[in-house]
């Protein structure tokens, strides 16, 4: 059971917050690290922290006093060790690290962030040293319920090894076993997955194949983390799936995507429901969304939770976005795309050059490329070590 609820409503004494991605930025580092919360937050949403049972959020970026960015595609985010006060202040019980910015300051990152959170009396889950530590669920006790958490990430630059640290990939194969055998175990299970497109409010037909088969093997309650944008709901079978959260205290961007998001409080009482409580940054700040805004945020929400129910409106969708995006993907691997040259010939070309340069042959070759499991498999294996060896100057 599903209920949109306004945020001033008292949270149950058997209650799990879930707060979104959140980094300490120059704006507000020194908030964090001095543990200044009502600067953070607003009382409203201290309220909520303060009355719920317990309290996770995903921390993106590694805690570190000393920065050794490794190479990857994309920022390599750090925070400093003693933002961990803020979040201790915050009433945070445990965050989740499986997310693709977790190993962005390596190894030694990792530790790092392992030591501030142990210090600080925080629990963590979705990374280890190894694999093996990386998958391990974690649960709580919420009154007389057992509450299991699963987290897993899509697979970018910061996926554990057997042998090497990092977090939890989703697998299809180890991960769908997992959450059965963890429902097995609890009352309640909650899983927490980073992955969908940075600002696109609705599920690929791939996410939503997944996290359906998530709920198929025991979970309840499924959460998208990552997108950076608040998204929609489907209730599939006995579950509920939110396919985009936005962040909770990032402050790397002001625009529409950015600009809100969602408390969820997942209610164990009998049965489970979920109540969405819409959160507006502020600067470096956040704080609850007011009457109107809340009105507004939750409207959109539902009414794209009611788009996807559509048949045929989930994958027309992608296709559409996944046209328009098409360019960004052949523009990163063309040499030279980045100059001015290049620059102007494309808005001579109406802005579809790099388009222009790919025949239907190439593009036929990525696609069985990227599609077929030999080929991608190989081809991933052979980057890497290529990127190890070091010996190409294109690749340096």
């Amino acid at each position: 059971m599903v209920e949109d609820m306004v945020s001033s409503t008292a949270i149950k004494q058997t209650s799990l917050l879930i707060a979104g991605d959140t980094v300490p930025t120059k704006s507000n580092a020194s908030l964090f690290s001095e543990g200044i919360v009502d600067a953070l937050v607003d009382d409203g949403i201290l309220k909520l922290l303060g009355d719920s049972s317990y309290k996770i959020l995903n921390l993106e970026a590694p805690l570190v006093n000393r920065e050794s960015p490794i190479e990857k595609a994309g920022p390599a985010l750090a925070a400093p060790t003693n933002t961990v006060f803020g979040l201790q202040r915050l009433g945070v019980d445990a965050v989740c690290l499986a997310n693709n910015h977790i190993m962005d300051q390596g190894s030694l990152g990792l530790e790092s962030t392992f030591g501030a959170l142990e210090g600080a009396g925080i629990k963590y889950f979705g990374a280890g040293n190894r694999l093996a530590d990386a998958q391990a669920p974690f649960s709580i006790d919420i009154g007389k319920k057992r509450i299991g958490i699963y987290a897993c990430a899509e697979h970018e630059f910061s996926i554990a090894g057997n042998d090497s640290p990092g977090a939890n990939p989703f697998n299809p194969l180890s991960s769908l076993g997992s959450i059965r055998n963890l429902k097995s175990d609890c009352d309640v299970v909650v899983v927490l997955y980073h992955g969908g497109k940075e600002h696109y409010r609705y599920p690929s037909p791939l996410l939503r194949e997944r996290c359906r088969a998530i709920v198929d093997s025991g979970a309840d309650v499924v959460v998208c983390q990552h997108s950076h944008c608040v998204g929609c709901e489907e209730n599939w079978h006995d579950g509920t799936i939110v396919y985009g959260q936005g962040n909770f205290l990032f402050d790397r961007q002001d625009s529409e995507f950015w600009a809100t998001g969602l408390l969820i409080e997942v209610v164990i009482e009998d049965g489970t429901k979920v109540i969405y409580h819409p959160v507006v940054k502020d600067g470096g700040s956040v704080r609850l969304a007011n009457k109107e805004e809340n009105d507004e945020v939750m409207r959109a929400f539902w009414e794209r939770s009611e788009k996807i129910k559509c048949p045929g409106f989930v994958e027309a969708e992608y296709k559409s976005f996944a046209r328009a995006y098409l360019r960004n993907y052949l523009s990163a691997v063309v040499p030279g795309a980045r100059t001015l040259l290049f620059r102007a010939l494309n808005k001579i070309c109406g802005g579809r050059l790099v388009e222009k340069m790919f025949g239907k042959r190439p593009l036929l070759s990525l696609q069985n490329f990227i599609e077929c499991e030999a080929h991608s498999e190989l081809f991933l294996t052979g980057i890497r070590a290529m990127i190890d060896e070091g010996k190409n100057s294109r690749v340096q």
